[in-house]
């Protein structure tokens, strides 16, 4: 039923790539591959092979799937050690968008923003995401121009490679992209650095930098191809150009100078792409939305017979999904499409959070009867989201089931149309430039897909406040790893300025510190690395 394109390569390029990780050390996380990187790299298919396992360590948590063999030792695979599950929780779960009943080992602290360095959600995180960045620096090593050109491929074979070495970097950038959100200044290293030494720390702002430099090179010097122009699943330049818009509508928070222009630049720049909405915005979020859908920019793919894990999109299903509400809720819901190891029972959404939803916008996709958490471990307090379900739904409404019982095939979008519509509307609103007209019109087109009409639409952009947009983008974008970096942006994640129920673990909310808008850095990187400087107040 799912994919053909670049990842049906992951089941063999895993093996090319099949060493445990340790990752007591940053420097233990370099590869260490069954393979040589002479074998490796001797053919243009072992090429294409490493790259998709460059990709592929977004979707998947080990070499063997769905667990047994792990990228990173001494982590539950599972639960701590897959990018998109680590994501979610980080993004998600201290914010008014997400509330989980299970006492696991650093749930509570995730739930109630008491952020710790021994968290093992965070030192999953954290580990995740440079072991990813060693991979990327592993296949440019080896991918250098100087290197590929000297093994005798033909001109399309080394101009193929070129994009793939160009992809790498974008992969990368998007992964100092989320060390720098969450964690401000991590080490830093490239397939440039010496692999002998311990990586020094570098700071936000150079961090914001570096990852802007990267993008504009990749795009500007048309080292990507042109956007919509790849193979699906594959980064090009409509990807990086998000990427930019997104970290350009962030750049006060992460420099303290704002650089909304820019903002609205790159936004314009996918806008004029040629993307468009999907008219259904249920199907954005179903087993077969990889098809028929040009508003995703980019995806993380999951597929449930060859990408296997308990993260990624089985998680996003199963940790939201409950049997009770699946039988009550049935003529609404449809099935959660998943029948093995199924509905987790979990994960709720906060009543400030619901409750801010209009009567009649169908993004509103939420079952239950109690919207309020008055007993933090009872799964029927709160309303559960069915915006993730394994199954697909025709034009007719005959539905079916993904293509495994256990494991989800939902593409997961890191970038799509609609966040970059309200990119745009909030740089312009902060003065980045732009067209107040163009504005409204983006915002009204998101908000008549939600209501199926105009009858909701804004009439007049000086009209719309801030509040408006972010409550937008929280209607639009919920359980897409946004919540966070946007309630902090509007200085409303931290403080007292919005206090939602269970926020510092107490039932009616409180303020919290500052400090808690970044996450530490893991102990155990501390003491393997003396370079490293924690964050402050942990």
């Amino acid at each position: 039923m799912k994919k053909n394109n670049i990842f049906t390569l992951v089941t063999s390029s895993a093996l090319l790539w099949a060493g445990l990780y340790s990752c007591t050390g940053d420097l233990d996380r370099f590869p260490q591959n069954e393979t040589t990187g002479e074998d490796v790299y001797s053919t243009f298919e072992g090429f294409k092979g490493a790259i998709v396992k460059v990709y592929a360590a977004n979707a998947l948590s080990g070499n063997q799937g769905p667990s047994g063999k792990p990228d990173i030792s001494g982590l539950d695979e599972g639960q701590y050690a897959d990018f998109l599950r680590m994501f979610f929780n980080h993004q998600e779960l201290p914010t008014d968008e997400a509330h989980c009943i299970w006492q696991d080992e650093g749930i509570p602290g995730m739930n109630n923003m008491i952020l710790s360095s021994e968290n093992p959600f965070t030192k999953g995180m954290y580990n995740r995401c440079i072991m990813n960045i060693m991979y990327v620096n592993e296949f440019l090593r080896n991918a250098a121009p100087e290197i590929v050109n000297g093994k005798g491929f033909t001109a399309t074979e080394v101009g193929e490679i070129g994009y793939f070495r160009a992809e790498a970097r974008f992969l990368r950038a998007f992964q100092y992209w989320v060390l720098m959100d969450l964690f401000g200044n991590p080490p830093f290293v490239t397939e440039a650095s010496e692999m002998d030494i311990l990586p020094e720390q570098i700071s936000r702002k150079e961090l914001f930098n570096y990852v802007a430099s990267e993008l504009k090179d990749i795009t500007d010097n048309n080292l990507l191809k042109e956007a919509r122009a790849n193979e699906y699943g594959r980064a090009d330049k409509g990807a990086a150009w998000a990427l930019l818009a997104r970290l350009y509508l962030n750049a006060e928070v992460y420099t303290g100078a704002p650089q909304y222009s820019e903002a609205v630049n790159y936004a314009e720049k996918v806008i004029n792409a040629g993307y468009a909405l999907k008219n259904d915005y249920q199907q954005l979020f179903l087993a077969n939305n990889n098809l028929n859908n040009p508003e995703v920019i980019f995806s993380i793919n999951y597929d449930g017979e060859r990408t296997r894990n308990y993260g990624g999109a089985t998680f996003l299903v199963n940790c939201g999904s409950n049997n009770d509400y699946q039988a009550t809720y049935a003529s609404t819901l449809l099935h959660y499409g998943i029948l093995d190891n199924a509905n987790w029972s979990g994960y709720r959404a906060r009543k400030e959070f619901t409750q801010k939803f209009e009567a009649g916008d169908q993004r509103f996709l939420f079952v239950g009867e109690t919207p309020s958490i008055e007993n933090a471990i009872d799964y029927k307090e709160g309303l559960a989201t069915y915006k993730w379900r394994n199954i697909w739904i025709d034009a007719d409404g005959n539905w079916g089931y993904g293509s495994h019982i256990t494991f989800a095939d939902n593409d997961f979008p890191l970038f799509r149309l609609a966040e970059v519509y309200l990119v745009y509307v909030e740089a312009v609103k902060r003065g980045g430039g732009g067209s107040a007209d163009l504005a409204l019109g983006y915002l009204n087109k998101v908000r008549e897909r939600a209501f199926g009409n105009s009858d909701h639409d804004f009439g007049n952009f000086s009209e719309v406040t801030l509040t408006d947009i972010l409550n937008e983008r929280g209607f639009e974008l919920y359980w897409e790893g946004h919540r966070r970096t946007d309630l902090i942006r509007f200085n409303m994640f931290t403080g007292s300025n919005y206090i939602w129920e269970w926020k510092g673990g107490i039932r009616n909310g409180r303020s919290m510190s500052a400090h808690y808008n970044l996450y530490p850095i893991p102990s155990s990187d501390l003491m393997a690395n003396p370079t490293l400087k924690q964050n402050p107040n942990y």
